[in-house]
């Protein structure tokens, strides 16, 4: 049974930082790529970011770049991302997601265990 539990999300003005962790257990951590993606409210999900397993390689959408960083460490089993320079429109519920492949992208159906979401909300 894989289990993805996000956190670190919280309230924050804009300009601030804020560092999502998502704990990892049941599968071989070490094998898979991982991403984080996020809802808004009314808003469908959309893609944020993405690592693969061995975290050489990484890959945003276009509306993140130069301000957020995926990372993780295989040794913890926890994925990360560090949010900077945020800005109200980044509030969202920003949930983990493990692949099954050792490189996956910003499809959904990349992905087959996700986490119950952690929330974040940017004030202006």
């Amino acid at each position: 049974q894989v289990q993805l539990v996000e956190s670190g999300g919280g309230l924050v003005q804009a300009g601030g930082s804020l560092r999502l962790s998502c704990a990892a257990s049941g599968r071989a951590f070490r094998s898979t790529a991982m991403g984080w993606f996020r809802q808004g409210p009314g808003r469908e999900r959309e893609f944020v970011a993405a690592i693969t397993w061995s975290g050489g390689s990484t890959t945003y959408t276009n509306s993140v770049k130069g301000r957020f960083t995926i990372s993780r460490d295989n040794a913890k089993n926890t994925l990360y991302l560090q949010m900077n320079s945020l800005k109200p429109e980044d509030t969202a519920v920003y949930y983990c997601a493990v692949s099954p492949a050792i490189v996956a992208g910003g499809n959904s159906y990349e992905y087959d265990y996700w986490g119950r979401g952690t929330q974040v909300t940017v004030s202006s």
